[in-house]
């Protein structure tokens, strides 16, 4: 290895450094209460050093955000691959969406908080976030165009509109305010079923009326899809 390929991957090696230290910090705090200086004593670095590899604090918690995003990506693609009907693609990918604030919660909370009126639209990130974001939407898109053209999915569906509408439906119900927990939990339900019942709620209401393709939550099961168990009609388990 020549001396400018060792000094490339120090300086590589050097800016991850970087980002793992200001995750941490991300992770456990607010932006608002995280600073440059701190970030800098994380890594052991001398601030101005942060400054060679990221302009601002803006553009390293935008960085964050797209490893984020990335993982997100990943998931609605091994959504995609899968050899199964339309409509259960796009349960699964609904699922992933919720596997994901489970398992990176952290991630969820700083791509949400990105989207807010906080931060600069010149930030170079803004728009490469935009186009992660978008193309989780597009694969959605595409998984439902599959389900109306494998007759899994009603054909009078726009595919465009019910990506937006599910996408931003996973959004609001993933990115809920604590208060509406305790509202569902004050009922005497899990905060678990109420995001189950979702998809019990729109499957329905996407899914092909023709007898041939009309699936129910015991074939979207098969195809590795869970739910919790489902609500009895018009009733709750407060006691």
């Amino acid at each position: 290895m020549g001396i400018a390929d060792r000094r490339q991957r120090e300086k590589e090696q050097r800016k991850t450094e970087i980002i793992e230290a200001a995750e941490r910090l991300f992770f456990s705090r607010s932006y608002e209460d995280v600073s440059m200086d701190e970030i800098a004593r994380e890594v052991e670095l001398n601030k101005a050093t942060i400054y060679l590899y990221f302009k601002n604090k803006e553009t390293l918690f935008a960085t964050i955000v797209l490893r984020g995003i990335e993982i997100l990506k990943e998931r609605y693609m091994e959504c995609m691959e899968k050899k199964v009907p339309g409509i259960a693609k796009v349960a699964l990918m609904g699922q992933a969406y919720y596997q994901f604030s489970q398992e990176y919660p952290d991630y969820l909370r700083m791509i949400h908080f990105y989207g807010s009126e906080r931060f600069s639209k010149e930030n170079p990130c803004t728009a490469e976030i935009g186009k992660g974001y978008g193309t989780c939407r597009l694969i959605l898109r595409d998984a439902i165009q599959e389900g109306i053209d494998d007759g899994t999915i009603r054909e009078d569906l726009d595919p465009f509109f019910t990506s937006m509408y599910l996408m931003i439906s996973f959004m609001g119900i993933l990115s809920m305010e604590n208060k509406w927990k305790l509202v569902i939990e004050a009922e005497g339900f899990s905060y678990e079923q109420f995001s189950s019942e979702f998809f019990r709620f729109i499957t329905p209401a996407i899914s092909s009326g023709e007898r041939l393709h009309k699936m129910d939550f015991k074939d979207l099961a098969s195809f590795g899809f869970f739910l919790t168990e489902p609500v009895a009609p018009g009733k709750n388990k407060r006691k």
